[in-house]
């Protein structure tokens, strides 16, 4: 009987030590991780600056390009919402009034971090990669590094269209972030934000990679966002995103937010993408961006089908411009694009990047399919320049009234029953907007503007801005061969 109550308690002291031996394990484990962290943020912090600016900044708090912060986005109202501090909950689309002179000035915050640009470490200058909107405007900027060192910055350069600017002060010596390659970056690898969330000074925040990729957002004109459940909040916008090695992989952008504050979601620029930006406007004070001048669109499952394609595999030319790089390599309106330097394309925003990336006046390879059939191409990259943007990019939105718009081809013309240069056509319209309540559909011409006849998007914006005071516009319209006087009021 002894024999078998000592057996009996053995065994139980063995299953019993089981639990603990592998809680043990776990929490050492636990612990490894959070060495991890701990010792990236030792690594990367001296690297991150605390940026404070001072300007009239009614005009300055706002996204690239008047981001609407209501429901003008896909995801309902107060989509993305920026980090700048006091400045950026519910800024409306377009230019915001100037401050009243005598009015205090106001100050706005973010974060940014030190970088070796292509030129090298110098020994009296420092360069200091940032979100565009962060600095924009600012009469003066002060930046603050981990151990209290302080010093004014200047700005080297801004791209409003990708959101990246360079600022500098003058000393050198300081220490840059090692730079990682976010084309090899992977949805659920761990990343690290560090930055000044609500201007609290080098906030270390852990999570992974949710997604890459992420384009139309409607953030800025070049989108290639990476998506992490970081923690990020207003002022860690610019600030760096970086991998276990330390080494950035994006630049902090954006959230997704209808609070203000954190959800869950957030997105960084890709360093690749940032890098080459900050290296073109530290050289050359501005970013040259390559040109095509097609207008493309993405192959979905019905346009796949009647294309003889599979969806997803390539991209759809919707429109090419006349005497463009694109028109004299041959490029016809309907060819599917499926790769471009002999790498597949299967995503509107990321062949859009890659050909504004892509050097003007080189020589590249274009493969299309043209009623199933495959060939290559050689075309010569253009220069973006306005003309450039106006002839290549024909859709234009009207935000306050709820309506997109595009000039009215030969082709659109015959679809539409319209004339060539006599109205502009209606491709979308925003449920729930001015426009939509009014009855006006996709497809709908708008021929007169509070009774000015209009010829092109550029006449239509003319000619509301002109009427806006007035809060309404009178609206000549045509659809399905019948006209119709329309009235938004606003």
């Amino acid at each position: 009987m002894k024999r078998h109550f000592l057996i009996l308690a053995m065994l139980s002291a063995a299953v019993l030590a089981v639990p603990a031996q592998a809680l043990d394990g776990g929490v050492e484990s636990l612990r490894e991780t959070g060495k991890a962290f701990a010792s990236v943020g030792r690594a990367v912090s001296p690297s991150v600056v605390f940026i404070q600016v001072e300007g009239q900044r009614t005009t300055t708090a706002q996204a690239p390009l008047g981001l609407p912060f209501g429901d003008e986005l896909p995801f309902g109202e107060e989509f993305f919402k920026r980090f700048f501090g006091e400045g950026f909950p519910g800024l409306p689309r377009g230019q915001a009034p100037q401050a009243p002179p005598g009015e205090p000035r106001s100050m706005g915050q973010g974060s940014g971090f030190v970088f070796a640009a292509e030129t090298g470490l110098l020994a009296d200058k420092t360069y200091i990669m940032t979100n565009n909107h962060v600095v924009e405007g600012a009469d003066r900027i002060r930046v603050t590094f981990q151990d209290g060192r302080e010093f004014d910055a200047e700005v080297t350069g801004r791209d409003p269209q990708s959101d990246v600017a360079v600022i500098e002060i003058k000393t050198g010596g300081l220490p840059a972030l090692a730079l990682g390659d976010s084309a090899k970056l992977e949805v659920g690898e761990w990343v690290v934000a560090i930055g000044n969330p609500f201007g609290l000074s080098h906030t270390l925040t852990v999570g992974v990679v949710s997604a890459t990729g992420r384009t139309s957002l409607g953030i800025n004109d070049y989108e290639d966002f990476i998506q992490t459940d970081a923690a990020i909040n207003p002022g860690n916008s610019g600030g760096p995103l970086v991998n276990l090695d330390g080494a950035v992989v994006g630049m902090n952008t954006a959230i997704f937010s209808r609070s203000g504050g954190y959800m869950g979601v957030g997105f960084a620029i890709p360093i690749n993408l940032a890098n080459a930006i900050a290296n073109q406007l530290i050289e050359q004070g501005e970013v040259t961006r390559g040109f095509l001048g097609i207008v493309i669109q993405p192959l979905t499952a019905d346009l796949a089908e009647s294309f003889g394609m599979e969806q997803g595999e390539g991209i759809l030319i919707a429109q090419v411009t006349e005497d463009s790089p694109a028109g004299q390599a041959g490029l016809r309106q309907g060819d599917v694009i499926v790769a471009y330097r002999g790498e597949p394309v299967t995503d509107v925003g990321n062949f859009r990047n890659r050909v504004a990336l892509t050097p003007p006046g080189s020589n590249q390879e274009l493969t299309i399919v043209r009623e199933g059939q495959r060939q290559t191409l050689q075309v010569t990259i253009g220069t973006l320049n306005a003309d450039a943007l106006a002839s290549a990019s024909p859709t234009q939105t009207s935000e306050e009234l709820g309506l997109t718009l595009q000039n009215l081809t030969p082709q659109l013309a015959e679809q539409f029953g319209g004339q060539p240069g006599e109205g502009v056509l209606v491709t979308e319209v925003k449920p729930d907007s001015i426009a939509a309540a009014a009855g006006i559909e996709p497809g709908t011409l708008i021929l007169q503007v509070n009774r000015e006849w209009v010829k092109s998007v550029a006449d239509f914006q003319q000619a509301v801005k002109a009427g806006r005071d007035a809060g309404r516009v009178l609206l000549l319209v045509r659809k399905d061969a019948m006209q119709r006087f329309v009235v938004l009021s606003w």
